[in-house]
């Protein structure tokens, strides 16, 4: 059985300053303050959050 990959985000900077929609989607994926981790199913919802924010987030694949 294959298991499902798994993003690792990180807040890496301010929400300060973003457009909102930008700050609705740090929020549904469930970061509120710098440098707080969350993991994540890779779907191609959560990718095309993650491109939403791109500038504010880092991203790694972990198993």
């Amino acid at each position: 059985m294959m298991s499902q990959k798994r993003l690792r985000i990180k807040l890496i900077r301010s929400m300060i300053g973003t457009k909102q929609n930008q700050r609705a989607t740090l929020k549904s994926l469930g970061l509120r303050k710098i440098n707080q981790e969350v993991v994540q199913d890779d779907t191609p919802s959560i990718r095309g959050k993650i491109n939403t924010v791109q500038h504010l987030v880092s991203v790694e694949e972990v198993e």
